[in-house]
């Protein structure tokens, strides 16, 4: 029945039934982890990680610990920071804050993909990482679970500086990141001052527009 069909996809997107709820979170988990298998790419691509990632391998790298240790440290040390923002807590941030770290510790684990040796090889298993990122955010974003700590963390800062372009809080953020995260031993690499400005540019001005 078409109204039926119609009343079903409503309850799937407004997660209004239990069985809707424990559906998208299955889609949050599988996109979360294909998502840790495109990190794990921009990692082994080897011309230089996303700002966050930068900071999970420098504190990987100090502190001896995996890269999915360090992922979920920081995720929830953020997800502290978004309770006292009083930011809106929704269960796909601590899905978020588990499964991408363990998914790329895990395709270390295996070793699915050597780390590159020249520009060459870099640059096209750099640009299959993107995509899948785009992708699985995409995806986990059709789950309607809420936002993941990072996002949530540049809401609600943006909230608190309102004369502040929320791209430069999202450029100011990611920055802050990057720096805290080579010196603390994090790889960088051309890509990461791109990453930094086009967070600024579009996806932040989208989030928010989301958000509020």
């Amino acid at each position: 029945m078409p109204g039926g069909d119609e009343r079903m996809k409503r309850d799937l997107r407004e997660n209004r039934t239990p069985g809707a709820i424990l559906l998208n979170m299955m889609i949050a988990a599988v996109s979360l982890f294909v998502n840790g298998f495109g990190v794990y790419l921009t990692i082994q691509a080897n011309i230089g990680a996303g700002p966050w990632d930068v900071l999970n391998l420098g504190l990987s790298r100090s502190l001896g610990i995996l890269y999915g240790t360090a992922s979920i440290a920081v995720s929830l040390s953020i997800l502290l920071i978004d309770i006292l923002l009083k930011e809106p807590i929704g269960i796909a941030m601590f899905i978020d804050a588990v499964v991408v770290g363990k998914s790329v510790d895990f395709f270390n684990w295996i070793r699915a993909v050597p780390a590159c040796q020249s520009l060459w090889t870099g640059i096209p298993v750099m640009a299959v990482g993107l995509f899948i990122l785009a992708y699985t955010q995409y995806t986990y974003m059709i789950a309607s679970l809420g936002c993941g700590p990072r996002d949530t963390l540049l809401v609600g800062l943006a909230k608190r500086v309102k004369r502040v372009p929320i791209g430069a809080v999202s450029i100011a953020l990611l920055s802050t990141a990057t720096l805290a995260g080579w010196l603390l031993g994090g790889t960088c690499g051309n890509r990461d001052a791109p990453v930094c400005v086009r967070h600024g540019s579009d996806h932040a001005a989208g989030l928010y527009n989301r958000a509020v």
